[in-house]
């Protein structure tokens, strides 16, 4: 009985398998007319190369003859000779841009499915080796459709000199005939073994290139730690056996040349052999041996059916190397709109994720008043970041569902949810050129100059900016920041297009404390209101949210304001003591900390003099107890 695992992977294999002869599909259809034109030229070209002995034998032997019409077949033998070097040109060029639209649409395929799927999917494949899947692999693949139409018409010519080998004469064909199932033998052998040479080649090939764009990645640290010797010597520690498939693969092909060579020779002098005995008796002329001789040679050509052959071969295998991106899942979108001018109420019903077979999200389930700010704290590893993750639908959950003013998150559309829901994470990537670029980058229209200076105030990345050689019209490479102030463009980005619900990963972690605590001011006076969740780990954050979500190994362990959590559980006040630094500022006095809950209060919310900060008495669907409130007061 085969284990589970063994029969998963098979299924997939075989997923990835037809995905790839799909996405081959795709791509002949995408060049169809391009490929049927060169289908015709080759094809048209082998029928010129076919028709050549023929007219070549009978016009010798009209001028052998001294005929009359011995200068028109030659004219007509020319023209032959010169349509057959015509088309082949004809077929060269036209190959080249299958070849090059083919792989086209393969790539933008591949980096489709990509860019579609969750971001924990395209995790699954090391940066290095998706970049070699979607250029060198997608390449390969993309000389199929071109490659199938030359070895459909290099089968004509042997075929048809067969064919013609028993026109001109019986004993001649049969002669030829006796080294075909070695030709067929020879022709299988080579297939099965270049496809099996080929795919650990790319195998090999992408576990390279993955480490070589790990440590592109990595060369500060590297430089910093002194092991460049050893990445180095990681990084090509499969060359070797990258070379001896290289080599296999070589061995195949120059075998099955070499062993082509040796047959093909016999093949023909078998031909001549029997075809000079027929001339002699009588049975055939001059013409009608050269015709032969001509057949036997293209009919041996049946020897460069392997070049077209492993192209193909080779192609098919680096397609379901790239097909592996076509087979990730795609994060689909309804037709479904948000409300227009909800608040921006999210809701979490039994929600539990799954990763790598273990449960990492336990049945959560939480309200979330829209307009309020809800910090997300815990340990390392209690599910921060996967709840910011599935909050704002960067990744699905595995049960149960998430919706935003009333809508499951799964219905809403890709342009609607993008425009709602915003991020701000802990290591920001910078697209869009230029800084200004970066901070307008996102869907929908160009925010426009003044928005982006707004918003790079409210992240307090203008002071910065300002003293760059061509302020937000730097380009990114020209632009040298700390981690501080790439984390201050990420910000940036997001209040510029900040929607109903904002999400920040983290993202002050990189900021000094005055710095955060002003990044916060600015957000609740400046930035668009709605709801935000914040990944907690500064004290700051935490006491100037309205609401305290408590995760503890993927569990919600308790939710309700600072203040009342931090006097009722000493669990609380150590996921802040664990940190050095936030350690101290929590061992202040609990009026300090209440005082500055209250100051928050009114900052961000208005909150009448005394008052619980507004959304504080409702985060989940449950009412705190007067006595909590009368606690944080």
């Amino acid at each position: 009985m085969r284990a589970p695992d063994a029969e998963a992977d098979t299924a997939h294999a075989a997923a990835v398998a037809g995905a790839a002869d799909r996405a081959l599909v795709a791509a002949a259809r995408h060049s169809g007319g391009r490929t049927a034109a060169v289908l015709v030229c080759t094809v048209t070209a082998a029928a010129a190369a076919l028709a050549e002995p023929a007219v070549l034998g009978h016009t010798l032997d009209l001028l052998l003859r001294r005929h009359p019409s011995g200068p028109a077949w030659t004219l007509l033998c020319a023209a032959v000779v010169a349509a057959e070097v015509v088309l082949d040109a004809a077929a060269a060029r036209l190959t080249g841009e299958v070849d090059g639209r083919s792989t086209a649409r393969l790539r933008r395929l591949g980096l489709a499915r990509l860019l579609r799927t969750a971001p924990h999917h395209a995790a699954c494949h090391a940066p290095g080796e998706s970049a070699a899947r979607l250029t060198a692999n997608a390449v390969e693949a993309g000389k199929v459709p071109a490659a199938v139409a030359h070895a459909v018409a290099a089968l004509l010519p042997p075929l048809g000199a067969v064919a013609a080998l028993f026109l001109i004469d019986l004993w001649t064909a049969l002669a030829f005939l006796m080294g075909v199932p070695l030709l067929v033998l020879l022709l299988r052998a080579f297939a099965r073994d270049t496809l099996t040479s080929v795919a650990r080649y790319q195998e090999v090939q992408l576990a390279t290139a993955g480490r070589l764009v790990e440590a592109l990645a990595g060369a500060r640290t590297i430089a910093a730690a002194g092991t460049a010797d050893r990445e180095r010597a990681r990084i090509l520690a499969r060359l070797p056996e990258l070379g001896a498939e290289g080599r296999r693969m070589w061995q195949v092909y120059g075998g099955t040349t070499a062993r082509s060579a040796t047959l093909m020779p016999l093949l023909l002098y078998a031909v001549l052999a029997v075809g000079g005995i027929r001339l002699s008796a009588g049975a055939i002329g001059v013409g009608e041996l050269l015709a032969a001789s001509r057949y036997a040679g293209l009919a041996a050509g049946v020897g460069a059916v392997t070049g077209g052959l492993a192209a193909v071969v080779r192609g098919r295998a680096a397609a379901r190397r790239t097909a592996v991106l076509l087979a990730l899942p795609a994060l689909d979108h309804g037709p479904a709109e948000l409300p227009e001018g909800g608040p921006g109420t999210l809701e979490l019903r039994g929600v539990g994720v799954v990763r790598g077979g273990s449960t990492v999200l336990h049945d959560i389930s939480l309200v979330i008043r829209g307009g309020t700010t809800v910090a997300v704290v815990g340990r390392s590893g209690a599910g921060k970041t996967l709840f910011a993750a599935v909050a704002g639908r960067l990744t699905d959950p595995d049960a149960g569902q998430v919706l935003l003013d009333g809508v499951p998150l799964r219905e809403v559309t890709a342009e609607a949810l993008r425009r709602e829901v915003g991020y701000a994470f802990d290591r920001p990537v910078l697209p869009g050129g230029t800084v200004g670029g970066a901070i307008a980058f996102g869907s929908g229209p160009d925010p426009g100059r003044e928005a982006i200076r707004a918003a790079a105030r409210a992240a307090g990345a203008e002071v910065f900016v300002r003293h760059l050689p061509h302020g937000y019209g730097t380009r990114l490479a020209d632009a040298p920041m700390s981690g501080g102030e790439v984390q201050r463009l990420g910000l940036a980005r997001a209040f510029c297009r900040a929607g109903r619900l904002l999400v920040l990963d983290d993202a002050t972690s990189s900021l000094d404390t005055v710095t955060a605590r002003e990044v916060e001011r600015a957000l609740a006076q400046e930035v668009r209101p709605g709801t935000r969740i914040v990944i907690a780990h500064r004290l700051s954050s935490a006491v100037r949210a309205d609401r305290v979500v408590w995760l503890e190994d993927g569990r919600v362990r308790a939710t309700g304001t600072h203040a009342v959590l931090w006097q009722h559980e000493p669990d609380y006040r150590a996921v802040f003591a664990a940190d050095g630094e936030e350690g101290a500022d929590a061992q202040g006095p609990p009026d300090a900390v209440t005082e500055v809950v209250v100051d928050a209060a009114e900052v961000s919310q208005g909150a009448a003099e005394g008052g619980a900060p507004r959304g504080a008495a409702e985060a989940d669907g449950r009412r705190v107890h007067p006595g909590q409130k009368e606690a944080a007061r």
